[in-house]
């Protein structure tokens, strides 16, 4: 009898137990070759499975699972085993072109329960009026994004930060946008950044220097930075996946910005932060996760 609870507990622990790097690595390409190969049984969904694409639910075989053809050229994988989160960024082949995407998924006794997909595709519209070159149509650069990718590296262990400072890091960049401070931001000097793979550091200032992520012209446009988490923790890639919503300032007739947001965090600073987003239209319900279900915000009443 003791024998037979004895196997039973040990048949529970490894049916109930965590699912590790591999184990998530796995769960994760069954996934995304299930999309790619239009086919919801080829993934282990669990009954409960919720899947978003820009914020809008979709029921299994639907959307990406009918658009997507295949992984694009750039592929980086990310994982975070005490979260149960596993996320993909890079490109994704569809029948209109490459889309630049960030997947998010979380894993529960090795089901698929979310999958959270933030995907920029060409010709997706801008942030309105007043935005320069992004007033009709968002950033888009999938070809500068798969010759400038996010390094592959395993930090070494003595050099991995914890999970707390790497929040803390990832969060001092939008506490930076959000006070339009740039002193606030923990990042290296010449920090790049890419949105949608487009590079929007590395160019002249007013003054003739060259902007990085800390530059003040970046945070002209944002009110501020609101819906934070930061729920992909990768210590071993030294990666941090932030989502959120930069907000406009009330009265202003701009686009909010819904965005999925990788830092690259070296020596205990943000190096590099690559980007997908999209400017979702006023009444759209975003970011539409717990805990911000619904609308974030609620747009006033036109006057």
């Amino acid at each position: 009898m003791q024998r037979f609870v004895l196997f039973l507990f040990v048949i529970g622990s490894a049916y109930g137990a965590g699912c590790d790097r591999a184990c998530l690595k796995t769960m994760l390409d069954q996934y995304l070759n299930a999309v790619v190969q239009h086919n919801p049984a080829g993934a282990p969904l669990a009954v409960g499975y919720r899947e978003t694409e820009n914020a809008m639910v979709r029921r299994p075989g639907t959307g990406l699972w009918q658009s997507a053809k295949a992984l694009g050229k750039l592929q980086r994988r990310y994982f975070d085993a005490e979260s149960g989160q596993a996320g993909y960024f890079g490109t994704l082949e569809e029948e209109s072109g490459p889309a630049v995407v960030t997947v998010r998924l979380k894993i529960d006794d090795r089901k698929i329960t979310e999958a959270e997909w933030f995907l920029a595709r060409k010709g997706d519209p801008g942030i309105g009026t007043g935005a320069g070159a992004q007033a009709n149509a968002a950033f888009h650069d999938p070809d500068y994004l798969i010759t400038h990718p996010p390094a592959e590296r395993v930090v070494p262990k003595g050099e991995r930060l914890s999970r707390a400072d790497m929040v803390a890091i990832t969060n001092s960049y939008f506490d930076g946008l959000t006070a339009h401070e740039p002193a606030l931001i923990v990042a290296h000097p010449g920090c790049v950044r890419l949105e949608n793979g487009f590079l929007t550091t590395q160019r002249k200032g007013p003054n003739g220097e060259m902007t990085d992520c800390m530059s003040p012209g970046a945070m002209t446009n944002i009110f501020a930075v609101t819906a934070r988490r930061y729920p992909l923790v990768d210590e071993e890639a030294g990666v941090t996946l932030g989502i959120g919503v930069f907000e406009r300032k009330p009265g202003v007739a701009m686009r909010r910005n819904l965005f999925s947001e990788w830092f690259v965090i070296e020596q205990g600073k943000i190096r590099a932060i690559y980007s997908a987003m999209l400017y979702p239209e006023q009444e759209a319900l975003v970011p539409n996760w717990p805990p911000y279900d619904g609308n974030w915000p609620v747009a006033p009443a036109a006057k």
